[in-house]
C-alpha cells in the first residue's frame, strides 16, 4: 500500500500547476497546503488506478487537499461505512471537498441516507452542508427512490433554511431545487408549497433560499409546458 500510496502522490505533485494553485483562491476553496491539480486532472488519475478502498483511506490520511479530493473517487461505495462517512465529515473544511465526497461518493453508498438527518442539526458549517449537498445529490442520482425520503428531506430543509452561513444555505437551496425537479409531481409539488413558504419569511436567509427556488423550479415548469 505504501508503494501504490506514494506512486499517486508523486502523480498529483506532477500534475500540480501555479495556475490551478491559484484557481483555488479564484473558486473560494480555502485548503492550505494544496497543490494546485485540476478536477480534470483528479478524475484522469482516479481513472488510471481504478478502485481502491484502501489507497483511498491512504489519501484521507495525509490530509492534503488534493488527495483527499482523490481518494472520493477511487473509494469504493459499498465499502463506506457510516463510521467513515463520519469521520471524513469530520474532515470537510472547504466546498469542493464536501460537495465532491457527497456527489462522487457518498450518495452511492448504501448508508447514505442515515447521514442526512445525523449530520442536518450539526453546528459546523461544512459538516451541515454536507447534509444537504448529500440530499441534493440523492435527489439527482437516486433515481429509485421513493418519494417518502424527500418529504422528510424537505422538512430538514425547511428547519434549516434559518442558517445564514452561506455554505449552509447555498446547499439547502440546492436540495431544495433538487427535489424540486425530480419527476414525481408530488415531489414537484411539496418543493414548491416549501419555497412559497419559506420566501414569504421576514428573515432573510430562508427568503432567500425560498424566492431562489421557487425562480428555478416555476422556470423549469414553464419550460416543461413549452415542449409539450
Amino acid at each position: 500500500m505504501q508503494d501504490r500510496l506514494a506512486d499517486a502522490m508523486a502523480a498529483l505533485r506532477s500534475a500540480a500547476t501555479g495556475h490551478d494553485l491559484a484557481n483555488l483562491d479564484r473558486f473560494g476553496i480555502v485548503a492550505p497546503g494544496a497543490l494546485g491539480v485540476s478536477m480534470a486532472n483528479l478524475q484522469t488519475l482516479a481513472k488510471r488506478l481504478g478502485r481502491d478502498h484502501d489507497l483511498a483511506a491512504a489519501l484521507w490520511a495525509t490530509g492534503v487537499y488534493e488527495a483527499r479530493m482523490l481518494a472520493c473517487l477511487v473509494d469504493d461505495p459499498a465499502r463506506v461505512t457510516p463510521e467513515q462517512m463520519d469521520a471524513w465529515r469530520a474532515g470537510f473544511d472547504n466546498w469542493a471537498i464536501v460537495d465532491t465526497a457527497c456527489f462522487k461518493l457518498f450518495d452511492r453508498s448504501p448508508h447514505a441516507w442515515t447521514r442526512i438527518k445525523a449530520w442536518a442539526g450539526l453546528n459546523d458549517e461544512f459538516g451541515r452542508r454536507a447534509a444537504f449537498a448529500l440530499l441534493a445529490c440523492l435527489a439527482l442520482h437516486d433515481k429509485r427512490a421513493e418519494d417518502r425520503p424527500f418529504l422528510d428531506g424537505l422538512v430538514l430543509i425547511e428547519r434549516a433554511a434559518t442558517d445564514d452561513r452561506n455554505f449552509v444555505k447555498k446547499a439547502v437551496n440546492w436540495a431544495l431545487r433538487a427535489i424540486g425537479l425530480r419527476e414525481s409531481p408530488a415531489l414537484k409539488a411539496a418543493a414548491i408549497e416549501t419555497a412559497r413558504r419559506l420566501a414569504a419569511s421576514p428573515d432573510a436567509a430562508p427568503r432567500w433560499v425560498g424566492k431562489d427556488a421557487l425562480r428555478a423550479l416555476t422556470k423549469a415548469a414553464r419550460t416543461k409546458i413549452s415542449e409539450t
